[in-house]
């Protein structure tokens, strides 16, 4: 069996080829959308971005084309950049998808220091990567420095005591339910304080 650690799982589960185009819109609208989806009235939404209220009803309505300042301030205004205004958000579709994985058959992969068992495998353009892993190292050691990725990462003690290790905070004891969520960039390592090897639940972002 290779040996495989979580930056390869990761990219073992991220998928490339999304579609990063955008779909142009009626400035107006757009403008409308994105003040209702937070609430505001036209007074609200014109005293956030330093403009007259009718200034922006005439925007809204299309009575009026904006100038490039005006952009700018109803882009900071609203909090986003200026390209944002003329395109569409990401459309909410329910994709009704699942995966089951009955225990002990997730793939597996090992490496010196963990046996990892890769859940929900079958899915591809997942969010979230998902794994358990038994944890045989049992000192800082038998690591090859720190393990360091993208994305965050949340960690669920299942068996056992371990000894989560970051590279910015005092090493934490952590046993059976005991959880810690951290940026899986900083560097950090897991080892086994049992007498067996204890398991944990990983779940790493992807986006």
């Amino acid at each position: 069996m290779s040996e495989t650690d979580p930056r390869q799982l990761i990219r073992i589960a991220r998928e490339s080829g999304e579609d990063a185009s955008t779909v142009p819109l009626d400035l107006g609208e757009r403008v409308r959308e994105l003040r209702k989806a937070r609430d505001w009235t036209l007074e609200q939404a014109a005293a956030q971005a330093g403009l007259a209220r009718s200034t922006l009803s005439k925007i809204e309505n299309g009575q009026m084309s904006p100038t490039y300042d005006a952009l700018k301030k109803l882009a900071t205004g609203l909090n986003i950049s200026v390209p944002q205004l003329f395109t569409a958000p990401k459309a909410a579709q329910v994709m009704g998808r699942m995966s089951f994985t009955k225990s002990g058959d997730g793939s597996a992969y090992a490496t010196a220091t963990y046996e990892h068992e890769l859940l929900a495998a079958t899915l591809v353009k997942k969010q979230m990567l998902p794994y358990r892993a038994r944890i045989r190292a049992r000192t800082m050691e038998e690591f090859d420095g720190w393990v360091r990725h993208d994305g965050e990462e949340f960690l669920y003690v299942l068996t056992g005591v371990i000894r989560l290790y970051t590279e910015f905070y005092e090493p934490i004891e952590m046993r059976r339910g005991d959880s810690a969520y951290y940026d899986a960039s900083m560097g950090h390592n897991v080892v086994s304080l049992s007498d067996d090897d204890a398991t944990i639940l990983w779940v790493t972002s992807l986006a």
